[in-house]
């Protein structure tokens, strides 16, 4: 099995993960480097909107590996997650098949790879090209689809019954995201590196705002930053995510604001607060009106 060399070290993830958009603190930037060194998949744990999805695109645009996302919910099966078979391609073959061939050779004819539809976990195994594979939200899964997952994380293969056994000849560079609506099960932990994201101090939050808007006066980007902090620390259905951190400063850079008041806030809420409730709290518990 070829092996990648995925990050030469935690400071070397730092630096290209920085280069690809996204500001890693150093225990993500090592936990990203032992992910590829160890080709141990990371489970990346922390509420919405943190930076769990952005950390597996960085590392695909910092590598230059094919990103393959399998996303979950409920109800999420074997045919969305592995494999199925093309059954309306079978149908017609058996119907073309000469009346005179045997079942057993029509049968070994449509279930072959001709006839097999991937999905993402075996689209990732089978693929020669280094690869990125995004489990996403793995916890709005049945607990049932774990046990798919265990044999892809613990020997990165797949087994269909029809074909055999599929073993990865590379394998990928796996993150699974959790926003810790459940408690996965310890088999998919124990193969996992564990990762905690949550949202990032003050000053962090500037810096990855300010080299995403490097337009925005500094000034705001510390009211901004201020704000975020104070509406996160609000009992809110939805807190505001790091991404809506930055459509706010391109809001704010849009509308030329250059002091993001009472009045400039309670404006441009609906940027960063989805919920009528959640709106109506913050003007209430920030005097905004």
């Amino acid at each position: 099995m070829s092996r990648m060399a995925w990050f030469s070290s935690p400071t070397d993830a730092t630096t290209r993960l920085a280069q690809a958009g996204y500001l890693a603190d150093q225990a993500t930037a090592t936990t990203a480097f032992l992910g590829g060194a160890l080709e141990k998949p990371l489970l990346d744990e922390g509420p919405a909107g943190v930076g769990k999805t952005e950390l597996a695109k960085a590392v695909s645009r910092a590598t230059g590996a094919e990103l393959v996302r399998l996303q979950c919910y409920e109800g999420l099966d074997e045919a969305r997650a592995l494999y199925e078979w093309n059954y309306r391609k079978q149908l017609l073959r058996i119907q073309a098949a000469n009346d005179g061939q045997a079942w057993e050779e029509t049968h070994d004819d449509i279930f072959s790879e001709e006839f097999l539809l991937t999905r993402p976990l075996l689209t990732a195994i089978q693929r020669d090209e280094p690869t990125v594979l995004l489990v996403d939200e793995v916890d709005k899964t049945d607990v049932e689809v774990e046990g798919l997952l265990l044999e892809v994380l613990s020997d990165f293969q797949v087994t269909i019954p029809e074909l055999g056994t599929v073993t990865a000849t590379r394998r990928p560079f796996v993150v699974l995201t959790s926003n810790a609506s459940r408690e996965l099960s310890e088999a998919v932990k124990r193969r996992c590196l564990y990762l905690h994201l949550d949202y990032p101090d003050t000053e962090r939050e500037k810096e990855i705002v300010t080299a995403q808007v490097p337009d925005l006066d500094d000034r705001v980007a510390s009211q901004l930053v201020t704000a975020v902090a104070r509406l996160r620390d609000l009992e809110l259905k939805k807190a505001p995510s790091i991404a809506e951190s930055v459509d706010w400063a391109r809001t704010l850079l849009a509308l030329h604001i250059d002091d993001l008041d009472a009045k400039a806030i309670d404006d441009t809420l609906g940027v960063v607060l989805k919920h009528a409730s959640d709106t109506e709290r913050a003007i209430r518990e920030l005097k905004l009106r």
